[in-house]
């Protein structure tokens, strides 16, 4: 398995800096760190956000021009997978690591994640002369980030918080924050953002950006017109508009130039949206929380003007676990010694250098699990899929097939499930679905099992579906999920 190591990452630095020197020591002032060509990171992580919702990947309901810019300004990925549900896929991106090596497989299992054994994004890039801030969500991950190594940090307790009448508590650096009634929550998560640029403007920089959009409860947003009854896309909007507002941020400070924007989602688009986040007239399979494609196929954009090529698309598989060593490498630092780190460099490949593309991605969530290669899956139990259609149709593949290119993706992929053994690791019997009410509600109000994307005993469709869609509409998604019952059967 690749790893990105200390001698790559620094030949990459030094490629980019204009002078000798690489990284500044930690403790080190912003007037005394150069920055070598090294970029600010913004890591801008949307809440339940799959490729439904977003404009330029097709989306047939929702209109996202200023993400939709923002991908003209740089590559935007087609193929890239997080874990299903909130918890796991944050800790994946922050550790670089796999759920069976960090024990955090579903969002009941935070508190296995421990700074004695585990190391983050801000952590290395400290070592390198960054300053780090953290901004959003951080309820399912454990203990403050703080303590994971952001300098700075606002967060808010639980899921999808937007106004003060939702309860819950936000807190600036370790202290209790009191929001006004009137406020919105996700403006003044963008006002910490830009005040701490301005200050470290001088000096390297990572910021976590944990959007509150699009997690539920979906409630008004400042510019829902009187009347509104669609508060869904009215977020989605939202959504799009904070990001364009910080684009044109960055370009006030004179930091745009110099700043790398990954904007991802964390997994796919729940289920209070999924109905309409149909993509050129198809529904997807599955939504989030499951093992379906629509569960942790997810938007991905790449923008750093003048280093990325702009306009790009590209269908390089990219999971997760990929962003850490990313990261490192463009900052020139070092990754942690004795700690396996599954993922690959982005960052020779974002700068339109060579490299070897991914041959398969890795999902997993709550006792099941599966690779992926560009055409085909294979899962816990040994169903081979054929993905050739995805993500809108999953192709179970019969287990005596004579195919020749089916037998070697199987050979392929259960080799890659074999080498990586997640049932020796960290498991903890956890379903992957919230145990209580008040993780129902942060798992994004109706999170299915990781199994199916429709349990046989619910009906196909919901109210607000049977009352919102048109009767073509109804006819297509209830076909959809027919069939996904029927593959349903055939998953362990």
């Amino acid at each position: 398995m690749e790893r990105t190591g200390l001698a790559s990452g620094f030949c990459l630095a030094a490629m980019l800096a204009s002078t000798a020197t690489i990284a500044a020591p930690k403790g080190t002032t912003s007037a005394t760190v150069e920055r070598n060509g090294r970029p600010n990171i913004i890591f801008v992580l949307s809440d339940d956000v799959g490729i439904g919702n977003i404009g330029c990947y097709g989306s047939d309901n929702f209109k996202t021009p200023r993400i939709d810019a923002l991908a003209k300004s740089g590559t935007r990925f087609t193929r890239c997978y997080s874990a299903p549900l909130c918890g796991p896929s944050r800790a994946q991106a922050l550790t670089g690591r796999y759920p069976f090596r960090t024990g955090m497989t579903s969002n009941e299992t935070g508190q296995s994640l421990k700074p004695a054994n585990e190391v983050m994004i801000p952590t290395i890039l400290k070592s390198a002369g960054y300053v780090t801030a953290a901004v959003g969500k951080w309820s399912q991950l454990p203990l403050q980030p703080g303590d994971w190594g952001f300098d700075e940090y606002w967060r808010f307790q639980g899921s999808g918080k937007y106004w003060k009448s939702q309860g819950g508590a936000n807190f600036r650096n370790g202290e209790s924050i009191n929001i006004g009634p009137d406020q919105y929550i996700p403006d003044l998560m963008h006002g910490f953002i830009v005040d701490f640029m301005t200050r470290h403007k001088d000096q390297p920089f990572y910021i976590h950006y944990a959007m509150s959009h699009m997690h539920g409860q979906i409630l008004k947003t400042p510019d829902s017109k009187p009347g509104s009854k669609d508060f869904y896309a009215d977020n989605n909007r939202y959504m799009d508009k904070l990001v364009g507002q910080l684009v044109q941020d960055l370009e006030k400070l004179g930091l745009r130039e110099n700043t790398l924007i990954i904007f991802v989602g964390d997994n796919g688009t729940a289920q209070g949206g999924v109905a309409r986040a149909t993509v050129k007239g198809r529904p997807l399979s599955g939504q989030k929380g499951t093992m379906l494609e629509g569960g942790s196929h997810v938007p991905m954009i790449a923008s750093w003007p003048g280093r990325t090529a702009a306009g790009k698309v590209s269908d390089t598989l990219v999971d997760f676990t990929d962003f850490l060593p990313t990261f490192a490498e463009l900052a020139g630092a070092k990754l942690p010694e004795g700690v396996k780190i599954d993922g690959h460099s982005l960052a020779p490949m974002l700068l339109g250098k060579s490299r070897t593309p991914r041959e398969w991605i890795y999902v997993e969530l709550g006792g099941k699990w599966f690779a992926e290669s560009q055409n085909w899956k294979l899962n816990k139990g040994g169903q081979l899929f054929d993905m050739k259609d995805a993500p809108y149709i999953e192709k179970p593949v019969s287990a005596d097939t004579t195919d020749t290119e089916a037998l070697a993706a199987r050979k392929q992929l259960r080799a890659v499930l074999d080498e990586l053994n997640p049932a020796a690791g960290k498991q903890s019997g956890a379903t992957g679905k919230a145990g209580n009410p008040r993780q129902r509600r942060e798992a994004g109000a109706a999170v299915q099992t990781t199994g199916s994307a429709v349990r046989p005993n619910r009906p196909l469709l919901t109210q607000q579906e049977r009352q919102t869609l048109s009767p073509q509409e109804r006819k297509k998604l209830r076909a959809q999920r027919q069939a996904q019952q029927q593959a349903a059967g055939n998953r362990p």
